[in-house]
């Protein structure tokens, strides 16, 4: 599965410990960035999620070279946008 996966996440939240762990069970190969190290990101995050800071915020391009955002997505949703 190719193209280039950037969560956003705290250290704090389980709802990204989970994502991580199962992107790595299937092999989805991911950078992380820290929201509350980086105002840019957390920026970057709030304009995805109308003004909130909801984690995990994922940044996918695909093979196409389209860029998706999800929000909390399912391990099937990631896998589905890497395949767009």
């Amino acid at each position: 599965m190719s193209g280039n996966v950037t969560m956003y996440s705290t250290t704090w939240c389980g709802y990204c410990r989970r994502l991580k762990s199962q992107m790595e069970r299937e092999g989805i190969a991911y950078t992380e960035v820290n929201i509350e190290q980086d105002p840019a990101s957390a920026k970057f995050v709030e304009e995805a999620n109308g003004g909130n800071q909801t984690v995990p915020t994922l940044l996918i391009s695909g093979d196409s070279g389209k860029s998706t955002t999800l929000t909390n997505p399912s391990v099937a949703q990631v896998k589905q946008a890497l395949a767009a």
